[in-house]
This record gives C-alpha cells, structure tokens and sequence, in this order.
C-alpha cells in the first residue's frame, strides 16, 4: 500500500496501525476511527462519513495485501458501531466490500469478514431488510465453508439475521423466493441445512405467507428429502408436515394444480433400492391424498398424471404397504370424483362453469412443464399428458379422459404390470363406462383388442373383473350405433334360420342385422355380437384358454349377461364356424355349462317344456349348432323332452364314426342322466307307456357302449323299469304316447334331421381329409 498516499481524515497512524500485522494493533486503530466517525455524526457531516468508509472500502477491505483487508474489515465495523441507527444510511457501502471477502482464499480473513458483518448487522437491525438477498446468498455460501471457525462465525451471523427477520414486518418475500429458489437446489449437506431452516423460521412467521410461494420451492424441498444425512431429513420432513398442516387450514388459497405437478413426479420411484426414495414417494403420495380430498372436482383435468403416479404403487408388496396403502386411499378418492356430469359436452360444461382462476405465472409454468418432460422420459410414459397448471383460458373442470383412457391402456398393455395394478385399471375403465358411457365408446374400439386378450390373464380376480368391462360394453344403451365395425360384417354374422312357423317369431336387432331373439331378453348393443364373435375367435387360436377358463369365462358372462343372449349368439355365430373340430368342441363345453351350471337354471327350465314360440325359436337356434356334436345334439334333445327325436339321432349313430372320444362323451351323458338335472327324466321312466321313446333312446345309448362302467350304471338303470312289456311301441288309443311333435306342431322335426345329417356329412369329409393328410388317423373303436 502506498502510504504516502493521503487518507484524510484518517491519520498517518491508524492507517499504518490497519495495516499492522497485529490484531491488537488494528483494534486500538478501529477504536479510534469510531471516535472520529461519531464526531462527523455529532456535525451532521454525512460527506466525510462516506469518505471514510470509501477509503475503509476499496483501499483497505479490497486491498491486495491480506493485513490491509483485515483492517479495512474492522474499520467499515467500527464506522457501523458509531453511526449506531444512522448505520441504515450507509449499508449498502458497508456492506458490499464485506461480502466481496467472504470469497477470500484465506479462512482467517473469511472470519474476520463474517464478524464485522455481524457487527453491521447487530447495529442496524431491520434496516438491513432491504439488503436481504445479497446477505442470505453470501451467507448460504459460508454454511458451505470447510473451515470450522468461518462456519462457526456464519452461524452466529445466520442467528442473528433470523431473530430480525422474526420480529420484523417488513420483510420482502417476493424478492426473496427467486433466491431461495435458486439455492434450494444446492447438493451441500450444509447448504441444505441452511436452507431447510430458513424456511422453517419463515413459515412460523405470522406475518410471511411463504404458502402462496410453495409451488416455487416444494420440488426442491423433496430433492432435499432425498439426502444422505439422516437429520436433514427429519428437518425436511418437519417443514413438509407444517406446510400439509397450513394447506388443510386454508385449502382455498391452495394453488393445487401448480403443485401437483412436483408430487406427479415425485410418486414415480427411479431407484426402489433407496430407502430415501422410498421416503420421497411416501410423502408425496401422501400429500396427493391429501390434494385429491381437498381440492375435488378441481383436480379432474389432472387424473392422468395422478393415476400415472398412483398405478404402480398398488402393486407394492409388504415392504412398502404404507405406500400402497395410500396410493390406494388416492385411487379410490379419484374415481370417486367422476360422475355422469363429466358425459357432457365440453360446451355444456364451460356454460356451467365457475369463473377464471388467476393466471399463473408464464416462467412458472414454463419449468414446471420442463421438468415433467424430463420426469415422463426417466420412466417411459412420454407420451401421457400431465398436470397442466390452470390459467384464465380454462375456466372450466373438465376431465381429461383421453389421458386417462391412455395411461389406463398403456398400463394394461404393459406385460410388468403387477396384478392388482391391472385390477385397479380394470376397475377405473369398468368406473368411466358406468358414469361417462357416451365419451367412453369414442375408446371402445381401441381398448377392445386388449380386453379381449386379458381374459388370458393368469389371474382369476383380473379376469372376472376384465369381463365385468367387456359385458358393460356389451350391454350399455350408449353402444348402440348404426355402425360398429365388424357387427356389420355379413360375412362375420350368420343368420338364423327356423323351420316352419317359428319364422316369423320376435326378433333383436345386433348392428343393421336382425338376430332372432327372445323379446323377454334385454336387448344388447351393437358391440355385443362383435364380443362374441372376437371370444370365439380367441377360444379357437388360444385353445389351451378354452380348455382352462372357457367354462368359468362363459359362466361369469351368464350372471353378467343374459343367459339366453349369450347361448343364441353362439350358437348363431357357430352355425357359419369353418373349423368344424373346434365347432363340435365348443358345443361340447357349451352343452356341459348348459346342463351343469347354477348360472343355467332359468334357460334350462325355459328349454324344458316347450310351450312357446320362443323357447321353440332358442331351441332350433341351439339345435342346429349342437348338431358339430352328436351326443350334444341327443342331450338336447333329452333336457327339452323330445325323446322320440332323441330315438331317431341315436338311430342314425350307426351311420357315424365311432372313435373313443366319441364313447367318452356317451359315458359323460350317462353320468349326467344319473346327474340331479335330470331328475324328471328319471322319474318319467315310471310312465312307460307314455315315454316309450325315451325308454328306447336310452336302450340305444346302451347298446353303442362297450361293456363299461357307465354301461353297467346305465344298464341297472333301466333294469329298474317297471313292467316292461308295456315298452312296446304300438300306441294304445286308451293310452296315448305324449310326444312332443303334438305338443309343437310349429317344429319340422324332419328338417331338423336333416340338418343333423348335413352337418355330420361335413364332419366326416372334413375327418377323412385330415386322415389322408396325417400318418397317424383319428382312433377308431373297433366295434
């Protein structure tokens, strides 16, 4: 330093004392630049007052020599002590060159600038307000500092500035919060500490409404929840539970949707390893329950980024049960907030909304979509639509069902996708067909491939709750439209034919065609012949489906549907099947519900006696599909008491090719007959001569089975009928044989034969040619 220079009004010996080495040296020289400092004071001589701390400033404090800059230091110290409440006058001169050397190498002269800060600081008090900013960013920088002392002295400082802060009213929070944004992403351990408690001391300020800014800080609070340290943690955690507390208190100044964002991303686990991770979503999943039950209806247009959040959780094993078991809290709250309002137009809905929120800011909103980018890349849902902050524009809460409707079909695709994951997307679609049907079908035809192939599902529960969709679909009036793909297909519908008057019975409309149908079913929609046509199709690729849940499949759909429609519409649809084998094994299986199932009990009694046109009508429809399989065809006949028709079939077996499986499927319908369904035609074998053919056809049962089991059970059987002499066939006019071609004259029972012949030739032809094809035929009994 030049110390010919002039520094008046200091004097040659306390500017040669502030450049001693010595700290004692430089405090007697401080002590007696107070002293002239409050003599300028008592004049009134403000122009010498800042010659002073110009001096002190950039010779000394920004001095190249490191004694000087200590000096300077505990000059521009002294200056504040004098000017005493005046200091606020001359802050900002005092305070930058302080600052600057919280940048210095040297840890000793770090501390010593922290000091005289303080000491600027304890002597202004609130006046330092205004300087907020500039004082907090140099002191987030020595909450960082590796020496001890200089965080030692930073602490004192921080303190400090806290305790005015606190007491003060004049605190200038809108300027503060771009800062605090910034600095809250620091990864220092120490920076995070500091931050986490200037929040905390500002939250418990009655006067700072730090919950308006929240949406600017809380990502970074849950970066910081994320840290190592186990304390910075439990502070982070504090803050969090405060700020959840403060927004149930006052959830009308709550800017959800500009924070829901930050919790979509957060609920989404990049690492499931980390315990903090597993924190993170924790607490962010809980204040999305949170947000859904206070917000409402206010959330819908967000549903696709909570679900996308939520989804996965719900598959969570014990390990993470409390996540799962919010998450679940979350979906359930969600699906509750859609209701038939939401099937409205769009139009209608803004006529009926509230007004505008405040717009949010351009920038905010800016970032917020930048980082959900980024979020939707990291776990591969890019292409699903987040939150969106609300502004002035969308003035009205409308469900975003596209993003839902996506986010539930990309989950429900994925093959990782955990099983009460798909339940939970099965039961949301089941949710919007029930209370948005008429937005919903717009889906239909995009969601209806993968709901067919999830009844491949390895689930039970996934399946049952996968047909509940499917038979809404099927059965909601909203479906019904004058086009609807393949329903339209002629080649796909196959029409059925009824012989003689039953023709001209009730029909039901399926797409443009007419099926004949029962008018005592519900009517189906459009969509309904295409599920059956697309189920069969699946039974007939995926046979190993059909030999190990088409039963429980069909059942199900029973209770869900119309018994009635669903075996008129297979059996319509099998009439035209190409492949005959699966056609004869479908009628087989349906042919088993048909007599064995509870679900069943109403069709069959309806089937039973055939007093109406129209049991007449689902009689011939099943018939001429039961005709793929003879021995179905014949158990027909016996459930709906035409037995002397059963008589004439059996007469024709001799014609057929007698394999094993065919016997195996006689013995079955032995067992059956012995079945409690057919209880009332075991008890008709007493009234021989009314049901002489019944009599017969169970002779001609008896005589195609080799000598068996059920050749003896059947046989012990009709060795308990009574007097059978009166088996004969020569009808007494005193005692007229009950047949059912009297009782109905509408059935052409020889047009029925001849279908049975027809279809059996197919089968034959079609059995021959695979024979020739194959070097190992079908087994043939040798008879």
């Amino acid at each position: 330093m030049n110390t010919e220079k002039d520094f008046t009004p200091l004097t040659p010996n306390i500017v040669r004392a502030l450049n001693d080495k010595l700290y004692e040296k430089r405090k007697v020289a401080a002590l007696e630049i107070e002293k002239l400092v409050r003599e300028f004071v008592a004049q009134n001589n403000s122009a010498q007052i800042r010659h002073i701390i110009q001096i002190l400033a950039s010779e000394f404090a920004l001095s190249q020599h490191p004694h000087s800059r200590k000096g300077g230091l505990i000059g521009l110290a002294a200056c504040s002590i004098a000017l005493g409440k005046d200091s606020g006058l001359y802050l900002k001169e005092l305070i930058d060159p302080v600052l600057t050397c919280f940048n210095d190498s040297d840890s000793r002269l770090r501390y010593y600038a922290c000091e005289a800060l303080y000491n600027i600081v304890k002597v202004a008090r609130g006046a330092v307000l205004p300087h907020f900013n500039v004082l907090f960013d140099g002191l987030s920088k020595l909450a960082a500092d590796p020496d001890p002392n200089v965080k030692s002295g930073s602490e004192l400082l921080d303190r400090l500035l806290k305790d005015i802060v606190t007491e003060s009213n004049k605190f200038d929070l809108v300027a503060f919060v771009p800062l605090l944004r910034e600095r809250i992403y620091s990864n220092n351990q120490y920076a995070r500490q500091f931050i986490i408690s200037w929040i905390h001391v500002l939250e418990s300020v009655p006067d700072i409404n730090l919950l308006d800014y929240l949406p600017e800080i809380l990502d970074g609070l849950f970066q910081i929840l994320g840290d190592s340290s186990k304390e910075i943690r439990r502070m982070c955690e504090m803050v969090l539970g405060e700020f959840l507390k403060e927004i149930k208190k006052n959830p009308s100044s709550v800017k959800f949707a500009e924070m829901a964002n930050i919790l979509v991303i957060h609920c989404q686990v990049s690492d499931e390893s980390k315990s903090t991770n597993d924190l993170i979503q924790l607490t962010a999943m809980t204040w999305m329950r949170e947000f859904i039950q206070l917000a409402g209806r206010v959330v819908l247009p967000y549903s696709s980024g909570i679900l996308t959040a939520v989804l996965p959780c719900l598959s969570y094993d014990d390990r993470k049960k409390s996540t799962k078991e919010v998450a679940s809290a979350c979906n359930h709250s969600l699906m509750k907030l859609v209701t038939p309002e939401d099937d409205e137009d769009d139009e209608d809905t803004q006529t009926k909304s509230s007004p505008p929120s405040d717009e949010a800011p351009a920038k905010k909103e800016g970032d917020l979509n930048d980082s959900l980018n980024e979020s939707q890349e990291s776990v591969g849902f890019s292409n699903i639509s987040f939150f969106t902050p609300t502004t002035s524009d969308r003035s009205a809460v409308t469900l975003d069902l596209d993003g839902i409707v996506q986010v539930l079909d990309r989950h429900l695709q994925d093959s990782s996708t955990g099983m009460m994951t798909r339940i939970a997307v099965l039961k949301w679609l089941y949710h919007l067909y029930i209370k948005t049907p008429c937005k919903m079908f717009k889906h239909t035809d995009s969601l209806f491939p993968m709901l067919l192939k999830t009844l491949s599902d390895e689930s039970d529960e996934v399946i049952l709750k996968d047909l509940e969709v499917l038979a809404e679909i099927a059965s909601s009036p909203a479906g019904q439209t004058d086009t609807s793909g393949s329903c339209d297909n002629s080649d796909a519908k196959s029409e059925l034919h009824i012989p003689g008057g039953i023709r001209d019975g009730p029909q039901m409309v399926v797409g443009s065609k007419m099926a004949d149908l029962s008018p005592s079913t519900p009517s189906m929609n459009s969509y309904f012949y295409k599920f059956m046509i697309n189920l069969l199709k699946r039974f007939s690729i995926e046979r190993k489906l059909l030999e190990m849940r088409g039963v429980f499949i069909i059942r199900q759909l029973c209770l869900l549907l119309h018994a009635e429609n669903i075996f008129h519409s297979m059996a319509d649809i099998l009439l035209k099947e190409e492949d005959l084998k699966f056609a004869s094994t479908m009628v087989q299986t349906l042919n088993t519900i048909l007599l064995t199932s509870a679900e069943l009990f109403q069709l069959r009694n309806q089937l039973k006696d055939l007093h109406t046109q129209e049991s007449c009508a689902l009689f011939c429809c099943l018939y001429r599909s039961w005709c793929h399989n003879p021995v179905a065809t014949v158990s027909l006949c016996f459930l709906t008491q035409n037995y002397r028709h059963a008589y004439d079939l059996i007469q024709k077996f001799g014609n057929l090719e007698v394999t094993v499986d065919f016997l195996m499927e006689v013995d079955k319908l032995v067992q059956l007959i012995e079945s409690p369904i057919f209880t009332y035609l075991r008890l008709q074998l007493l009234d021989v001569e009314h049901n002489p053919y019944l009599i017969k056809a169970l002779y001609g049962l008896l005589m195609l089975l080799p000598q068996s089991q059920a050749f003896q059970l059947l046989s012990h059987r009709l060795s308990c009928v009574p007097n059978p002499e009166l088996m004969r066939t020569v009808e007494d006019p005193k005692a007229p044989v009950k047949d059912k071609r009297t009782a109905q004259p509408h059935l052409e029972y020889s047009d029925l034969l001849q279908h049975f012949d027809r279809v059996q030739s197919k089968h034959l032809e079609v059995r021959h040619q695979r024979a020739g094809r194959s070097e190992y035929p079908d087994r043939k009994l040798m008879m």
